[in-house]
């Protein structure tokens, strides 16, 4: 896992417990990929998960990235529907996304993704710093 946070964000106020879910729900969904990938046993793969975050005006960018298998692009505007899921049946849990969304877009804040197939995926998560509850 590698990390890049930007020092000059400071202390912002939130609700750990809700931005923890989001966050843990990125972090599994990301781990699950690479994890799914490195089974293909393709030749000099190195699972990669990334995590950094920005400060952009007035708001915090949170980017979680992975290298994994990335998301069809098919299903990509479904992802944050509740209950779609793109795991086998069993495996995760069928709010993980769209609880996230709910999350971020009850902070006033933006969730969105950006993935390419065999080449991974990343979460962008853009927050206001100001009036966070």
């Amino acid at each position: 896992m590698k990390t890049d946070f930007d020092e000059s964000i400071g202390n912002i106020n939130i609700i750990p417990q809700n931005n923890g879910r989001v966050l843990l729900n990125l972090y599994n969904n990301a781990f699950y990929a690479v994890t799914e990938k490195k089974k293909l046993n393709i030749e000099n793969y190195e699972s990669i998960v990334s995590v950094s975050t920005k400060k952009i005006g007035d708001k915090v960018e949170v980017r979680v990235k992975d290298n994994g298998n990335g998301i069809p692009q098919k299903v990509v505007d479904k992802i944050f529907q509740p209950f779609f899921i793109t795991k086998p049946t069993g495996v995760g849990t069928v709010l993980g996304l769209s609880l996230s969304y709910d999350i971020v877009k009850a902070l006033g804040g933006e969730i969105r993704v950006e993935t390419k197939e065999n080449e991974g995926t990343e979460f962008f998560i853009q927050l206001p710093i100001k009036n966070n509850p």
